[in-house]
């Protein structure tokens, strides 16, 4: 009997990034575990990431090759061979690539977060064949652009700093579901006699933990920040000296902020006067003692309407107290800005051979498929390659999003686990590795760890990496360039810039032996100025902005669909809805783990007493959520965790596993943010009314 152990990394979306000892037992993997010598990991991994061996060995993973013979979105598929779909794959892209190579499409996003499976093969294989490109905005790129206007790059707090601040803001997130490390430091911090406040529309797991909740309505953040800002000014709260030295634009702010009196903030965001002064006044009052303060965002308040605003106005607030200047004081929102993740090299733009194609955004690929050709929009997306995304399910609009991959005159392609909504739509279909089964390097944004995954057992069945699929493409299309033959080992040495000061003694072949290794970053990064901005300092008014065309100085957005902006659409529509990520899935990875299914049960709609009584809605009845783009049904939860006028769906259910076929995003609009060009997913209004039972098999 061999047994061995192996490094690896969590390749998912989630700011952990945690490092994985995984048991292998005569080349077959037995046991996941966090490793206890990682400090931000410290031996513990979510539920979600510890049943990753049943995750790999699935008895639904698809193990072959396959094309389709039923109709689109029917499922129906023949075993082929991997020379049969290159082959066919080829053909059908040399011949749209003779025509217009802009019509054909790659979609592909957090699948993996690795840098080599990810997009490095991937994308120099798109590059040279001079397909559309595609802006990669369904998650973060809102709130990444505001906060890059104000602060410069995604750099912030640093997770090990958290357990020794004084007061914590978790503001937009639910790190229980969804950050579980730095949780562990939060509930550090807490007893050592730190404060906890959660600002959220919903008191999720981790509000009910914190000492105090602010149930703000969506959208409204950005308020909340600027009427914090007037009573930090207006008390003197204000660290003088490191405005004075630091930051760029206080004038202006301050004009601005004057306008937003705490009643004023109190009537947006549907919250106290009081909730406003004694929330900036705890955060003043602390900074100002010399003790940490600390603000954690996640990306829930950014999808909306003014979401890019709302997280730059949250990011002026350390500057103006001076939380900077204490290594458990700032904020963070992203680490990932920290890391000199050597892009060009794993991607090669220069492949592009100074052609520019036209980009598509991924969050309105329910519009584009449906395009035809046109001088503005170009030719019309003829093949798709999708790969480490699940747009049926994840895309907003959904019955526009299924109608184009309906469409007959569409190739469609898809690498694959499983069969998930999307691929239930490929015209071949192809079984990708997990992260058990292949090499990759990793970053993270929730800590400053350089990370390695090492391949702990062969790949099952006839799957094969992402990377690998893109060589043989590359290599049957005649694509002879010397970048398409490097292995995933040369790919992974090229992941990170080694002569960046940060990623010093970067050296592949020793991370992969260590399993991670710390980038040279300062504990307290922005103590004495020093932001990546381009006056150096952190920017109150930015000068990018103007030109830019967007407000220089901090202001309020309200969202798409709310009173202020569209009354009639609201006496209509009168419910706001927020779809947070549930606890047991990771956006639609583990949907289809029966053990993590079983826990979340079936798709729920959290709804207020009040909302739920004018609406003759019981605990348990079934309900109908609707608007003009669509409708879903959920069992109804009657809660007063859901504040008045608010429902939550936590999300996201593969549409096939859900009661009715369809999820959250039948609901959810493909209108863009202020800045970043990302979806407005919590920015969405509808009516919910009791529904009949569903009559479908609901044992999927």
């Amino acid at each position: 009997m061999t047994v061995t152990q192996v490094r690896a990394a969590c390749p998912h979306d989630c700011p952990d990034t945690c490092a994985i000892l995984v048991t292998v037992d005569n080349g077959v993997a037995t046991e996941v575990k966090g490793d206890p010598e990682h400090p931000t990991t410290a031996g513990v991994l979510c539920t979600k990431v510890s049943r990753y061996v049943e995750r790999t060995y699935h008895p639904d993973r698809v193990l072959y090759p396959m094309r389709r013979v039923g109709r689109k979105g029917e499922g129906k598929f023949e075993r082929i061979t991997w020379e049969q779909a290159i082959d066919e794959i080829a053909q059908r892209l040399g011949g749209i690539a003779a025509r217009d190579p802009q019509a054909i499409l790659p979609y592909s996003y957090a699948g993996t977060m690795g840098l080599v499976q990810g997009d490095s093969m991937s994308l120099r294989f798109f590059n040279k064949i001079g397909a559309s490109l595609l802006d990669r905005t369904i998650c973060a790129t809102a709130g990444a652009t505001g906060y890059k206007y104000t602060i410069g790059g995604s750099i912030g707090t640093d997770i090990e700093q958290f357990q020794n601040a004084k007061l914590i803001l978790i503001w937009g997130g639910n790190p229980i579901a969804s950050n579980l490390h730095l949780w562990m430091r939060v509930q550090e911090a807490k007893r050592r006699g730190a404060k906890l406040i959660a600002i959220d529309p919903y008191r999720s797991l981790t509000a009910e933990k914190c000492h105090q909740h602010i149930a703000l309505l969506p959208g409204t953040d950005a308020a909340l920040a600027l009427g914090m800002m007037h009573v930090l000014i207006t008390e003197d709260l204000i660290d003088h000296d490191y405005v004075a030295k630091y930051t760029l634009g206080y004038e202006e702010l301050k004009q601005r902020a004057l306008e937003w009196t705490p009643e004023r903030t109190a009537d947006t965001c549907g919250i106290t006067a009081d909730e406003v002064i004694e929330l900036a006044r705890a955060y003043g009052q602390t900074a100002r003692s010399g003790e940490g303060v600390a603000i954690r965002m996640n990306y829930g308040l950014q999808r909306v309407r003014g979401g890019g605003m709302a997280v730059r106005n949250i990011a002026c607030l350390p500057a103006l107290v001076g939380a900077w200047r204490h290594a458990a004081g700032g904020v963070q929102l992203s680490t990932s800005g920290s890391f000199p993740a050597n892009r060009p090299a794993l991607q090669r733009p220069d492949l592009l051979d100074g052609r520019m194609p036209r980009t598509i955004n991924m969050t309105t690929i329910g519009d584009d498929l449906l395009k035809e050709a046109s001088p503005e929009f170009g030719p019309k997306i003829e093949a798709l390659i999708v790969y480490n995304a699940n747009p049926l399910a994840i895309a907003p609009d959904s019955a526009k999003v299924q109608k184009g991959f309906e469409r007959e005159d569409l190739f469609t392609v898809v690498l694959e686990h499983f069969h998930t909504d999307s691929a239930d739509y490929a015209d071949i279909l192809l079984p990708a590795t997990t992260q058990l089964e292949h090499v990759d390097a990793h970053l993270a944004y929730g800590h400053l760890y350089m990370m390695a995954n090492n391949a702990a057992v062969a790949p099952i069945g006839e799957a094969k990496p992402n990377t690998e699929f893109f060589r043989l493409l590359a290599a049957r299309m005649g694509f002879d360039d010397p970048c398409f033959k490097e292995s995933d080992d040369e790919l992974a040495a090229q992941a990170f810039d080694k002569r960046h000061e940060r990623a010093v003694h970067f050296d592949w072949d020793a991370l992969k032996q260590k399993g991670w290794q710390k980038l040279n970053m300062p504990d307290a990064p922005f103590a004495e100025g020093g932001f990546p901005t381009p006056s150096g300092k952190c920017e109150f008014y930015s000068s990018s902005m103007a030109r830019d065309g967007l407000d220089p100085v901090p202001s309020y957005i309200p969202p798409y669909e709310s009173v202020a902006s569209n009354p009639e659409l609201a006496r209509k529509y009168p419910l706001a809805m927020i779809s947070p990520p549930a606890r047991n899935f990771l956006n639609s990875t583990f949907v289809n783990v029966q053990s993590l299914r079983a826990t979340e049960g079936e798709p729920h709609l959290d709804i207020h007493p009040n909302d739920a009584a004018v609406r003759g809605i019981a605990h348990g009845d079934m309900a109908r959520i609707f608007n003009d783009r669509g409708s879903f049904v959920a069992r109804a939860r009657v809660t007063d965790k859901a504040r008045e006028g608010l429902v939550v769906g936590l999300s996201i259910w593969w549409k096939k596993l859900s009661s009715d076929g369809k999820n959250a995003n039948e609901v959810t609009s493909q209108r863009l943010t202020d800045m970043g060009r990302a979806p407005t997913f919590y920015d969405t209004l509808v009516q919910v009314e009791k529904s009949a039972p569903s009559t479908r098999d609901e044992t999927l």
